[in-house]
């Protein structure tokens, strides 16, 4: 697990040390860096130059930024971009990066033709960000379609959904009769009656996980997948439950609105998760009921309480709540989640990102309370009364 990360002149961000937990929840206004402190993380995970040439990749796989110009502090004076990450038993990482103008990597000082031995070596690059324990959720995912594509590579070897969901459901398909693998994930109408024996049986499949935890999202909702013979290809539809009346037809995702598929890749993959992940989701309460948002908070808070870190971008006072709430039901939670609070600073002569640490205590009340982050409620109620 990463313990914490500096991040010295990348984009808004002029310098910053972020103490980070099993959970960590990244808030503001738009354009505030929130994304900016993402993409630190995606580009040394798409950097596949980093170890053997010292070569950060702003272009790849996870996130595109352009070049050095886009990517440097632009107040910087020093010309020099920084990452000082600290993991596992106390090691730490100093990353200090040079540039070209209109250069699309930065490139490691001192590390023309290649890195050291002993940074090749070290432990950092055997941490879960470089590993196949990676998951990466973008705020742009698939939008509802009844035909998905497969792929073996992130299903099987990486054990992944996509960037953008886009394999849900080939890896439902795949993994879905699999238990999953943290029990205390498990929702609580897990238990039935098996119809043979009679006896109560706890139900841990991954695919009826995904049913009852999309049912706080949209209650009765049921997801089916098959996959097409002789193609790529799988069918992804849903069904809903009727009270002593069965399932009803299955129904394509393009007629139930955009909640429930942008929601199902964020709950399968959380419900996936396995010991060591990490999990970037970028604004996961995307299209989802208040309610809905508060039961997905809950549900990345049970992820955390195991050997599991989260990165989550949020705009959702409710997805906060959520958190708030599971901390006051769990106070062992309380020492797990870090809340980062982002806005602009202006200065007479250049404007950057003000990142404030909040912390919950055990009574789910923060310890700061900044502008504009749980305001708007009030603002607008005010102006009806």
């Amino acid at each position: 697990m990463i313990n914490s990360i500096e991040i010295k002149n990348f984009k808004s961000i002029k310098k910053k040390f972020f103490p980070l937990g099993n959970l960590n929840l990244l808030m503001g206004l738009n354009g505030m860096g929130k994304s900016s402190f993402i993409q630190t993380l995606l580009l040394l995970r798409q950097s596949d130059n980093l170890m053997r040439r010292g070569e950060l990749k702003l272009n790849g796989s996870y996130t595109s930024i352009g070049d050095t110009k886009d990517a440097l502090y632009q107040y910087d004076k020093e010309q020099s971009l920084q990452f000082i990450l600290r993991y596992g038993e106390d090691e730490e990482t100093f990353l200090d990066f040079d540039f070209k103008q209109e250069a699309d990597v930065f490139t490691l000082k001192n590390a023309t033709g290649g890195t050291t031995p002993d940074f090749q070596n070290s432990n950092f690059f055997k941490e879960d960000l470089f590993g196949n324990n990676f998951q990466y959720l973008n705020a742009n995912r698939l939008e509802p379609s009844s035909i998905h594509s497969k792929s073996y590579t992130s299903v099987v070897t990486l054990n992944d959904v996509g960037n953008h969901g886009e394999y849900t459901a080939h890896f439902i398909e795949v993994h879905g009769n699999e238990d999953i693998r943290f029990e205390n994930l498990l929702h609580p109408k897990s238990k039935s009656i098996d119809s043979v024996t009679k006896q109560e049986v706890t139900v841990k499949s991954l695919i009826n996980q995904i049913n009852l935890w999309m049912g706080e999202i949209s209650p009765g909702v049921n997801v089916r997948t098959t996959a097409i013979p002789n193609s790529e290809k799988m069918l992804l539809e849903f069904v809903f439950i009727q009270p002593n009346l069965g399932n009803t037809n299955r129904f394509k995702p393009t007629n139930v609105g955009f909640g429930i598929s942008y929601a199902l890749p964020v709950v399968t993959a959380l419900l996936a998760a396995r010991p060591h992940e990490i999990i970037i989701i970028e604004n996961p309460e995307a299209h989802i009921h208040d309610r809905g948002q508060a039961e997905l908070g809950r549900l990345i808070s049970l992820v955390a309480m195991n050997d599991v870190q989260i990165f989550i971008e949020t705009h959702s006072e409710h997805v906060l709540n959520g958190v708030r709430v599971a901390v006051k039901e769990n106070e062992l939670l309380q020492e797990r989640v870090n809340v980062f609070y982002f806005e602009k600073k202006i200065d007479t002569t250049e404007q950057y990102s003000k990142i404030t640490n909040i912390n919950i205590d055990k009574n789910g009340q923060l310890s700061e309370y900044p502008k504009d982050l749980l305001d708007e409620w009030s603002n607008q109620l005010a102006k009806l009364v």
